[in-house]
């Protein structure tokens, strides 16, 4: 029992912390905590979803329960979901920017670009659940106690490959360190020749289709619902905050310790309450850690 749980909070930690990697980029770049993030989540599922809808299914891949049509729909709606994100920062967040607008004005701008975004899913998709395929999986035992389907296994490593190909990215390509300078002082940045417009533009797609993948990916392995990226917008906040703002690895290791929360408190209280953990652990690192597991703290 204690396994299976370990094996679920990793899915679904992977899920959280490809989430949690965008919120945090926007937050040390961008300056401020973007609430709509969520929402993109659920316009990338959504997007996906119409393209498998009219696209030929095709037979699935080995165990898995969908063909390639759905993996040519996550590039798809990755590169959509930037492209949204970025007529979205256009639209809105641009023009604060020009007003020289605190942080505080843009989250409470970003609530109501959720509110929006939120909405136009219902308008266009409806409320009902969705699901991108209706084969039906028989678990596997990889380890003693701990079954997994092959959509999660499949989840599950490409969640890996990509926070490892994203970390090379930023490590080691010229926009990665525009990006890192940027984060560390914009002012110094754009004096040492970085375009500052070029590194947020870069970073609303970056975020926009890390986003659309978690909500794939969230979407393959539960269903999806227009609520989705609503009902996952306090973990992923609670894992870029656990991890540290800015920190890929700290939002990784946040994203899996919100997962393995949520999933082993069930042993111990009722599911209802699990949606509940996320809050709590919020808590405890706002009064213990503020600047996070991964982050630096603010010296005066």
């Amino acid at each position: 029992m204690i396994g299976q749980a370990i094996a679920d909070g990793f899915l679904t930690g992977g899920i959280l912390a490809l989430g949690a990697i965008g919120v945090s980029l926007s937050s040390q770049i961008l300056k401020f905590a973007n609430f709509s993030h969520s929402e993109l989540l659920t316009w990338g599922a959504y997007i996906a979803l119409t393209f498998t809808m009219f696209a030929t299914a095709g037979a699935p891949i080995g165990p898995l329960s969908f063909g390639w049509s759905l993996l040519f729909a996550v590039l798809l709606a990755g590169v959509l979901t930037g492209v949204l994100a970025i007529i979205v920062d256009r639209l809105v967040f641009r023009r604060l920017r020009s007003r020289h607008a605190n942080s505080l004005t843009m989250v409470f701008a970003s609530f109501g670009v959720a509110l929006i975004l939120r909405n136009l899913v219902l308008l266009i998709w409806g409320p009902e659940a969705q699901y991108y395929t209706s084969e039906l999986q028989i678990a596997t035992e990889i380890l003693p106690g701990i079954r997994l389907l092959p959509d999660q296994v499949f989840v599950l490593g490409l969640t890996i490959v990509l926070v490892i190909g994203l970390h090379l990215i930023l490590k080691y390509s010229r926009l990665g360190m525009s990006m890192r300078a940027m984060a560390e002082s914009p002012a110094l940045a754009r004096v040492c020749g970085v375009k500052i417009e070029t590194v947020v533009r870069w970073t609303w797609v970056v975020a926009g289709m890390l986003a659309a993948i978690a909500g794939i990916f969230s979407g393959l392995t539960v269903q999806l619902r227009p609520e989705m990226g609503f009902n996952l917008l306090l973990a992923i906040l609670t894992a870029a905050i656990l991890g540290g703002s800015g920190s890929l690895f700290g939002a990784v290791i946040g994203g899996l310790v919100v997962g393995l929360a949520e999933n082993l408190s069930v042993l111990v209280i009722p599911a209802n309450f699990k949606a509940a953990v996320p809050f709590m652990i919020l808590i405890l690192v706002l009064y213990f850690r503020p600047q996070g597991l991964l982050g630096k703290s603010e010296t005066k």
